[in-house]
């Protein structure tokens, strides 16, 4: 039948094209994780604050997001070498050069100044002057005392335990307040309430960096801005002047094998957190590539230069990835299916008229046997094969494009029917 030609032709292509199609699947990338770990530093933080938005923007694509609780830049750092953290969100500048091996930067997102607040009469007027001081510089395990420790050290000398102090934020500006210390460091964004409470203070007073140039030149991961005056309060006159500042460039840092997927996710939540101007950068400044410590992914650079893909601009995150993943795949089934679609029309052809013409071979033979015979009853018994013969072709079914060929089979055994019929001797036959 019809039918069956079809499926003797196209089924085993089918066949090939459903194997082909498995075996793309199983070639193809994983799919992202559903869930991931945020290294979120200290609840109440700036940090913190920022992963529970990464966290809402990333649930909303359908892609679970834990916030692990740490202590603050150092504590991320380490939950992402010992693969206990997925994503975090580090201090620059703390990365050690083993950390490239396995860790990648996604780019700056923020700028975090370095804030000094001494007491208003304490006499110091820089930072070297704060040697014999006592001086609170973070929690150990905190991305504050990892940077104040540097800048210690890029002004040279031994600093003594007391300018070392190792209170966390909240006790710093306590103790700070309560004449308990002299003057406290921290590393946090201006409209963290501590950083607002201490700028509002009559007791204390905020040291300038007149050498935030010079640091921000011989560390990588630092940069040097400006508290411009008035820009915290512009009624108060907070700040009185401009103050220079040096800033670290807090960094999303996630491991190496990360899913690039999720990766892509991060970034443009990345660009909705942090490209809202602040009081020391305009608008659209955040993220960005500049003074970051650790190596950037592919992925990650041709973000940065062409923004989000072609893909995920114009579909929902599961089908962009899915698409993003198979399409790589597409070329090699493309190279298999064509020829193996091109051909098959041919062999089908060929199939159906090769039911017909087979029968020609017969009709054949019948006639060089029914010409050797003399004419009337010893050409009976051919006469009868070629009946029988005509009977089975009757019963051959093809498709209606072909039934010409097949009336042409029938009107040529009638013909040699009609040949051997004759009482005349057959010397000469051409169908």
């Amino acid at each position: 039948m019809p039918g069956r030609d079809f499926w003797k032709i196209y089924g085993p292509l089918i066949v090939v094209a459903l194997i082909g199609f498995v075996w793309a699947l199983s070639a193809m990338d994983p799919a992202p994780p559903g869930k991931i770990k945020f290294a979120a530093g200290a609840p109440g933080g700036a940090y913190h604050a920022y992963a529970e938005r990464y966290q809402r923007l990333l649930e909303d694509q359908g892609i679970e997001v834990e916030l692990v609780d740490t202590a603050g830049s150092i504590d991320n750092l380490r939950l992402l070498e010992e693969g206990v953290a997925d994503v975090a969100i580090v201090q620059g500048g703390l990365a050690r050069s083993e950390d490239a091996e396995i860790l990648r930067s996604a780019g700056g997102i923020f700028e975090e100044p370095f804030w000094i607040f001494v007491r208003a009469d304490y006499p110091a007027q820089s930072f070297s002057d704060l040697r014999g001081a006592r001086l609170s510089i973070g929690a150990e395990g905190s991305g504050t005392r990892a940077l104040a420790l540097s800048i210690q050290q890029q002004y040279g000398g031994a600093w003594p335990e007391a300018a070392r102090q190792k209170l966390g934020s909240t006790d710093s500006q306590a103790a700070l307040f309560a004449g308990e210390i002299d003057a406290a460091a921290f590393a946090a964004a201006a409209d963290a309430p501590y950083i607002q409470a201490l700028m509002r203070s009559n007791e204390v007073r905020l040291l300038s960096f007149e050498r935030a140039e010079a640091l921000a030149r011989r560390e990588e991961a630092l940069s040097s801005v400006t508290l411009i005056r008035g820009v915290i309060d512009v009624g108060a006159d907070i700040p009185a002047e401009d103050v220079p500042l040096v800033a670290a460039i807090a960094q999303l840092t996630v491991r190496k094998d990360v899913h690039p997927a999720i990766e892509a996710l991060l970034l443009d939540s990345a660009v909705l957190v942090h490209s809202e101007p602040s009081v020391f950068t305009e608008g659209g400044e955040f993220p960005n590539m500049v003074n970051v410590d650790l190596p950037v992914s592919k992925q990650v650079a041709r973000y940065y230069q062409d923004g989000p893909s072609f893909l995920r601009r114009y579909f929902p995150f599961s089908v962009a990835n899915f698409l993003d993943r198979a399409w790589v795949l597409a070329i090699p089934l493309l190279t298999l299916a064509i020829p193996l679609v091109r051909a098959a029309p041919p062999i089908y052809r060929w199939r159906v008229r090769r039911k017909i013409y087979v029968w020609y071979e017969d009709l054949r033979e019948l006639e060089e046997k029914g010409r050797a015979l003399a004419p009337g009853e010893a050409r009976s018994g051919v006469l009868r094969s070629l009946e029988k013969l005509q009977v089975e072709v009757g019963k051959l079914e093809v498709p209606l494009s072909y039934n010409e060929d097949l009336y042409q089979l029938r009107s040529h055994i009638e013909f040699v029917k009609r040949l051997l019929s004759s009482t005349e001797p057959v010397t000469d036959i051409a169908l």
